[in-house]
């Protein structure tokens, strides 16, 4: 059976680079799900490749088709910002960045057999100096953006929230790219490779 392996974590945890990692090793990897949103383009990043940036209308179009698998709405502080992910064939492992609701909703679609979710950590100094650093390299930085967001990570990622998901895969960060690429690998290998 193939499966659907979710990147998840705090904002700064790491799950960008890990993501590119994977897919730039060469080896036999999952196939990338590109997310959408309708939030504007970050500096550095890439139509197709982090995201598919999207207009308001062209989400209702993907509604109206039934191909949207889960949405998520943020009020952030330069107005509502959309992430969703539209239905894709199962017709090889997947690989995606995506929230815990994102997770369980491609649990009720897929089945939680198939959903293997890996929780990035790493400790919340570490995490705020590197969501500053990000903001920082922005054409207009938003720390008030910064907070919002790091302070509702905290609830979104509460160990009552991650305990109701089955196969959940802690890795923490903090040792570097490499030690985490080595526990991608190991996860994705003893899970059916």
């Amino acid at each position: 059976m193939n499966r659907i392996f979710c990147i998840v974590g705090k904002s700064c945890s790491g799950k960008d680079t890990l993501y590119a990692r994977i897919l730039a090793e060469g080896r036999p990897a999952p196939v990338p799900v590109i997310p959408c949103t309708t939030r504007p383009r970050r500096t550095g990043e890439t139509e197709g490749q982090n995201y598919r940036f999207v207009t308001q209308e062209q989400l209702e179009e993907f509604e109206a088709g039934g191909q949207v698998i889960e949405k998520r709405e943020y009020h952030t502080t330069q107005g509502l910002w959309i992430y969703f992910t539209l239905r894709f064939d199962l017709d090889h492992d997947r690989l995606l960045i995506t929230t815990l609701e994102g997770a369980a909703a491609l649990m009720d679609c897929y089945g939680p057999q198939a959903v293997h979710i890996l929780y990035l950590t790493v400790d919340d100094h570490t995490r705020l100096l590197r969501c500053i650093a990000r903001e920082e390299g922005q054409s207009h930085p938003d720390y008030a953006e910064v907070c919002r967001r790091f302070l509702a990570d905290q609830a979104d990622f509460s160990p009552e929230r991650l305990s109701k998901f089955p196969n959940l895969h802690p890795i923490d960060t903090a040792a570097g790219t490499d030690d985490c690429l080595r526990q991608w690998w190991t996860l994705y290998q003893s899970t059916g490779h």
